[in-house]
């Protein structure tokens, strides 16, 4: 039998070139299965292995994070058992009941995003040195609810530029491709100039975004733009790239827009994870009835 460091260097082989999983996706099963492997000392273990470890993390993490790390190792020794590399899956004779606290998506309100792009146009006005692509991450975060992963990954053959708009290509988690058409005017007059001033540099790196250094801009790259405006606009929240995610979900969910059109724009394989903004809209729901339930306009005298 291989040591469990060798067994999980080949999972990982097997996760990015057959299955095909994301980078993010692999860095996160890479630190989970190597903190197992040095819990375990390097041993495959067994059932009270595992049992023991998912106690320490209980003690270490919170609930979100804890859930995470056995899921990634739980995927491993089913994998194991698949190949036969393990005759008995240890997690089948496990009991693993971890409450995960809901956690509501946090939105950005309007005023605040505008005043965030705002700010990004104003730099742009300016003069300020790549300000023209500072807008496209923000207007692209805003308008399509896109992952900063999938932004970062855009290239040049993501875009399609036609008589009605853009036509975006999202490679998501898993693969797994969708399309959102962006027909704003004022979006498409900003791709086509942001295109037109950065031509030979798109085509160089094989990437929409990129940065100083002239590489493809990364997540890190994209929290610090969004933060860096956030305070350019004299905000004190504390603003993400995901919140602009959140919002552009819930914006639509409040507009009326079907949910399930919602899960395919958000790239969503069950429609269980879009529900949980229709608990953000329970406000706007209440007001909407407030205001547009005939019962409002009537009125009777005790």
């Amino acid at each position: 039998m291989k040591k469990l460091s060798s067994l999980i260097s080949d999972y990982l082989e097997t996760c990015k070139f057959e299955k095909r999983l994301s980078s993010d996706t692999l860095k996160a099963y890479r630190i989970d299965l190597q903190q197992f492997s040095k819990f375990a000392n390097n041993t495959l273990g067994n059932k009270e292995t595992i049992s023991r470890y998912i106690k320490s993390l209980n003690q270490h993490y919170t609930p979100r994070s804890a859930k995470r790390k056995i899921a990634s190792v739980r995927a491993f020794y089913h994998e194991l058992f698949l190949n036969e590399t393990i005759q008995e899956n240890p997690f089948d004779k496990l009991y693993i009941q971890i409450h995960t606290p809901r956690q509501l998506p946090r939105t950005i309100p309007t005023h605040i995003v505008q005043s965030i792009l705002q700010s990004a146009y104003n730099a742009y006005a300016a003069g300020v040195s790549f300000a023209l692509r500072d807008i496209v991450v923000l207007e692209l975060l805003f308008s399509t609810g896109i992952r900063v992963s999938e932004l970062c990954s855009l290239t040049e053959e993501s875009l399609s530029f036609d008589h009605e708009g853009v036509r975006l290509l999202i490679n998501g988690k898993g693969n797994k491709q969708r399309i959102i058409h962006i027909s704003n005017p004022e979006i498409l007059i900003l791709l086509k100039l942001y295109f037109n001033e950065n031509s030979n540099e798109i085509c160089n790196q094989k990437a929409i975004l990129f940065n100083r250094c002239g590489r493809p801009l990364c997540p890190q790259s994209v929290r610090r733009i969004v933060v860096r405006y956030a305070k350019n606009s004299n905000l004190n929240s504390h603003i993400t790239p995901h919140m602009f995610r959140h919002t552009f979900a819930t914006a639509l969910l409040e507009e009326g827009v079907d949910i399930r059109y919602i899960q395919s724009l958000l790239g969503h394989s069950s429609i269980s994870t879009t529900q949980i903004y229709t608990h953000v809209t329970t406000q706007k729901q209440t007001l909407l009835l407030a205001e547009k339930h005939p019962r409002g306009k009537m009125s009777f005298a005790l």
